[in-house]
């Protein structure tokens, strides 16, 4: 018994290098400080949020050793944008960083350009390619949370340089993403003590925080299965977020912090808005890799009518600036023209170059593996989720449950998924079925994101467009 526990110890150790600790270190130090001058403003359940806040984020650098990196590089510019603002929120025209990069606004802007960038470059890497990459997924013994080698994912041709540039663009975005959420944190509690709050409160802040999770779990998978086209699929749903985002921007100054409404003045939507959208960002990864899939399986069809999956994405996004019809006129009209000639575009370009793309994409086995992994997180943090939401409406309206529009779209959500797992578990569900029903979830999913929001109303109502 003693042996045996000695070694399985010695086994973890020595999978902790020096990088490791110190990571520790800062976060328990940071989370101490916090904890020490600003305790007596938070009430115990925020006190104990803090706790495993700092616990989950030891666990997840050391889990996948990237995220270690990425946290210290959020903390230090987060840190020095709240040294430059000094207290007066006036300095942010004035401070050369705080204009450019490191205010909320301009950070998120650039997180915005970036991912447009990133989905751009991961494109071209489909176009200038070579032979196919690596299709058998990681070797056996390889550690989720290691980080192959660039040469892992390389075939020495072109396509995988402009895939290396949209990668680093994707982890680029990732960090300007949070570094603008951290720090308008800060803003919002300079504006005055009862307006600060965690920017997940309305529509604006919510898509940041859609982008930069659904970015972060594929930038993941992407080191996980050691192939890097598939951000070119993931990348478009990022950027359609980042577009409706600019635009949301324009029309309704949605950047601007507003104090929080009665029923968001909760340490619970700390815990369930986050929990909300990582389902939401894996469900769109999901769909996004069975896209991917549906494309691989349709390569070589030359019956223009059979390929379904190129002929509904093109329809689907087009129709974003009918759905909009009304609003579009409040920006001219401009904006939701150039959103449909784009989509037009990238659609067009899918189905005349789909089998230079089928070529270069992993193989079957994979491509229904992350989409088996993605779906299986989300639906685990969603149904997290679902029951914070249900506790939460306990605490702010009295009862667990009102079959409110977006609760009962959530369920709708949650069967969906649940369906689609027990298929997969008890029926064995695979292959272009799988993929098709993934990919009609993301329809599903979207409208009970956005869609309620737009054309119906409830107790939710404060996530009206």
């Amino acid at each position: 018994m003693t042996t045996t526990t000695l070694t399985l110890n010695d086994s973890w150790l020595s999978r902790r290098n020096v990088f490791d600790w110190i990571f520790a270190v800062l976060v328990l130090a940071g989370g101490l400080f916090a904890f020490s001058r600003y305790a007596g403003a938070m009430d115990y359940y925020e006190k104990t949020i803090l706790i495993a806040a700092m616990a989950a984020a030891i666990w997840i650098g050391w889990f996948w050793r990237p995220l270690r990196v990425l946290g210290i590089v959020v903390a230090g510019a987060s840190l020095l944008a709240i040294a430059s603002y000094q207290g007066d929120l006036a300095r942010a025209d004035s401070v050369f960083w705080l204009k450019y990069f490191l205010s909320s606004q301009s950070a998120i802007l650039w997180m915005s350009v970036l991912f447009f960038m990133s989905t751009l470059f991961y494109w071209i890497g489909f176009f200038v390619a070579g032979p196919p990459q690596d299709k058998n997924g990681p070797p056996g013994g390889q550690r989720g949370h290691e980080v192959p080698s660039v040469g892992a994912f390389s075939t020495g041709k072109q396509g995988d340089t402009m895939d290396l540039i949209g990668s680093r663009l994707a982890w680029a975005a990732v960090t300007m993403a949070l570094v603008g959420t951290m720090v308008r944190w800060y803003e919002s509690h300079q504006l005055g003590p009862d307006i600060g709050h965690i920017p997940v409160s309305n529509l604006y802040e919510v898509f940041v925080l859609f982008c930069w999770l659904t970015a972060a779990f594929y930038l993941y998978f992407e080191s996980r299965y050691r192939t890097r086209a598939l951000g070119a699929f993931v990348m478009l749903v990022v950027s359609a977020a980042v577009g409706f985002l600019l635009w949301y921007t324009l029309v309704r100054d949605a950047h601007e912090i507003q104090p929080l409404v009665p029923a968001l003045q909760s340490w619970w939507m700390k815990l369930h808005v986050p929990a909300n959208f990582i389902g939401y960002g894996t469900f769109s990864l999901s769909a996004m890799v069975a896209f991917a899939y549906l494309i691989k399986e349709q390569a070589n069809e030359t019956r223009w009518y059979k390929l379904t999956p190129i002929w509904l994405f093109g329809v689907a996004l087009c129709f974003v600036p009918v759905a909009f019809r009304q609003r579009a006129q409040e920006a001219g009209g401009s904006y939701w023209v150039g959103y449909a000639a784009i989509s037009a575009l990238i659609a067009a370009g899918i189905l005349l170059g789909r089998r230079r793309i089928a070529a270069r994409l992993p193989s079957n086995e994979v491509l229904d593996d992350v989409m088996y992994k993605s779906i299986t997180v989300g639906f685990a943090f969603f149904t997290i989720a679902t029951v914070l939401g249900a506790l939460w409406a306990a605490d702010a309206w009295g009862g667990y449950w009102s079959w409110d529009p977006k609760e009962t779209w959530a369920l709708i959500v949650w069967l969906n998924y649940a369906a689609w797992l027990h298929m997969r578990l008890v029926k064995g569900l695979r292959g272009t079925v799988a993929a098709w029903w993934a990919l009609a979830g993301l329809a599903v999913t979207t409208f009970a994101f956005l869609g309620v929001n737009m054309f119906l109303s409830g107790l939710h109502s404060y996530g009206t467009l």
